[in-house]
């Protein structure tokens, strides 16, 4: 049996739905230092949306990524089981990527959910937290020492 991808199980208007999500939380992000804006919208497993915004800070390593912004407003919140994140920012020639320590986030919380990684006209690539982070350490890994 053919393995489905997670972008395939997501219906396209819902695509467009997280998409348009994290445009729009991109909008309030707060990076006077970098000038580099990027959003993010979560999507958990039951369908509402979590959005969030890079925030930096002048002691630049308290500063937290949009990716984890829209996780921990989720996981506040009670949600835990996740389909799918968008990254939105105003590369133009590149598809917008989450940087390690996100990918070490997203990984707490499954390997196969989809990561859409978009420019601004609207294109994306997607990709499931396996795919970004191969080979990765989980909360699985911490029982097998037990």
């Amino acid at each position: 049996m053919a393995q489905e991808s997670p972008a395939s199980t997501l219906v396209p208007e819902l695509v467009q739905q997280l998409l348009l999500s994290s445009r729009e939380a991109k909008k309030s992000a707060y990076c006077p230092y970098s000038h580099f804006p990027v959003g993010a919208a979560l999507l958990t497993e039951d369908g509402r949306i979590f959005t969030g915004c890079n925030v930096e800070n002048a002691c630049y390593p308290l500063g937290v990524c949009a990716e984890r912004t829209a996780l921990q407003k989720a996981i506040s919140e009670g949600y835990k089981r996740f389909r799918a994140i968008a990254i939105s920012s105003d590369l133009q020639d590149d598809f917008i990527s989450p940087c390690g320590a996100c990918r070490q986030v997203m990984r707490e919380f499954g390997t196969s959910w989809a990561v859409y990684m978009t420019k601004p006209d609207g294109t994306y690539v997607v990709r499931t937290v396996q795919e970004l982070l191969p080979c990765s350490f989980g909360p699985e890994d911490l029982q097998k020492i037990q």
